[in-house]
């Protein structure tokens, strides 16, 4: 007889680990399902509780059952007797509470789109796993405030997390985008994951020529049912830009300090995940914010309209989706004692474009003692066979120079494209963009022609201290 305590125990998000087949012959002969409130007995203990679903990484021969205190028992026992109590209370599959926003008459129309992420993601006490909400309605639950800012228009896109985003995704975001403003939403809100993020926010600032409206990515950094969740209010602020700034452009809207008294909105090819856990993690690259929002709801903007940041005015009646990827882009790191032999490899496999992220203002090994580990002959290889290749740094902040020193001048006679101050995240995503929609020799053309606020003519060192 064996009996083990959980404080919690982690589900799958659909709940569906079944048991072994011998104590699920034993449940279905006792007309037990996941969900019933049981009576257990063994010769050391006997009690009442609720059966719940196996955990992802339990043992299959062990039943979990929560009793009335709130913890969970594991029973692990041929001589256990069952019966069944009262039919399910829940647990077979989670759901939370939802609510449908009021409209109001008078507010602008904002459509918010829903992907998932951990802004939609929230605990089941009854499992003490962590689930991704499968109904939007289940997020605005806890947000009743929105509906004194906008009439909300909720698309249900996908439920995924964001390491799970692909360009597939993108596309399918980039049409939605458009499907929103021209059936007439001010704005569009898009919650996402916020590991890739930074990546869907560069993606649709490409893919969305002409934009007349602003485009606002937000997520949270901690679930919607923790206490110290950035979910609500990173939402309403976004919903504020959507609704109420002439920013015609794709941005992030997160905290800009550990505070809840100030949201910034950055540009979607100038922002960059730079914390893996702290609720202002997202910071402009080279760039100043391009507005901040108060909790209360008032926008301040860094830039003058028209100069620094593309107005809805300027865009009306314009828009159009260019959503194709090239998935044939990779990036890679070049580091000490790296082996140039990978860039073969993507010549091999057919690739059209690479994304070099070398150290400093842009070097890979060059000028190196040992024999095969210079990275020159395989660049230009590379370009030979057809291949755009990009240099970015992995400084992230300031820009890269071919200029500057004699192994970034031989990179660049090899033709090598030096990305002026892209993110490597950026440089990846709009090359993957035009090499789909324009070509290869248009590529090689527009790569560093400024599209979408990417390239500044002059870098912001200031937000690197903060």
């Amino acid at each position: 007889m064996e009996i083990f305590i959980y404080g919690a125990v982690a589900c799958s998000t659909a709940g569906a680990f079944v048991y072994s087949k011998e104590l699920e012959d034993l449940l279905k002969r006792k007309g037990i399902s996941v969900g019933d409130m049981i009576r257990f007995s063994t010769k050391e203990i006997s009690g009442e509780g609720e059966l719940m679903p196996r955990s992802e990484a339990g043992d299959p021969s062990v039943l979990v059952i929560k009793l009335k205190n709130g913890y969970n028992i594991g029973i692990k026992s041929e001589g256990t007797k069952l019966e069944k109590l009262s039919g399910k209370e829940g647990s077979g599959e989670v759901s939370f509470p939802t609510r449908r926003l009021v409209q109001k008459e008078g507010l602008p129309k904002v459509t918010l789109i829903y992907t998932g992420g951990t802004i939609g993601s929230k605990i089941d006490y009854k499992t003490g796993g962590v689930y991704m909400l499968l109904k939007p309605e289940e997020l605005l639950y806890e947000v009743p405030e929105l509906s004194d800012i906008a009439s909300i228009d909720v698309v249900n896109l996908m439920s995924i997390a964001s390491e799970d985003m692909s360009p597939a995704e993108w596309k399918l975001m980039a049409q939605a985008v458009a499907n929103a403003i021209r059936g007439g939403s001010r704005g569009v809100v898009i919650t996402h994951g916020t590991d890739t993020m930074h990546y869907t926010s560069a993606a649709l600032s490409f893919m969305l020529k002409g934009l007349n409206a602003p485009v606002v990515l937000t997520g949270a950094q901690r679930s919607s049912d923790r206490g110290s969740s950035d979910a609500f209010m990173n939402l309403v602020a976004a919903t504020n830009i959507a609704a109420k700034s002439n920013i015609a452009e794709v941005g992030v809207c997160m905290h800009n300090s550990s505070s809840d008294d100030e949201f910034s909105f950055i540009r979607g090819t100038k922002v960059r995940k730079m914390h893996t856990s702290r609720r202002n993690a997202f910071r402009p690259i080279n760039d100043k914010p391009l507005a901040y929002v108060t909790a209360g709801g008032e926008i301040s903007y860094s830039h003058n309209p028209g100069s620094g940041y593309r107005t809805i005015t300027q865009y009306a009646g314009k828009l159009e989706v260019m959503p194709e990827f090239d998935s044939k882009v990779a990036i890679l790191k070049a580091y000490p004692g790296s082996n140039p032999e990978i860039v073969q490899y993507y010549i091999d496999k057919g690739y059209h474009g690479l994304i070099i992220e070398g150290t400093g203002l842009g070097h890979t090994p060059v000028s190196i003692s040992h024999e095969g580990m210079s990275w020159l002959p395989y660049i230009k290889r590379a370009v030979e066979s057809g291949l755009v290749v990009g240099m970015t740094s992995q400084c992230v902040y300031g820009r890269v120079n071919p200029s500057v020193y004699r192994n970034l001048r031989l990179l660049s006679s090899a033709g090598v494209i030096y990305c002026e101050d892209m993110s490597t995240e950026t440089a990846y995503v709009k090359l993957g963009w035009l090499l789909a929609n324009y070509g290869r020799e248009k590529a090689r053309e527009l790569f560093n022609v400024n599209m979408a606020g990417e390239i500044k003519s002059r870098s912001m060192f200031d937000e690197f201290l903060v």
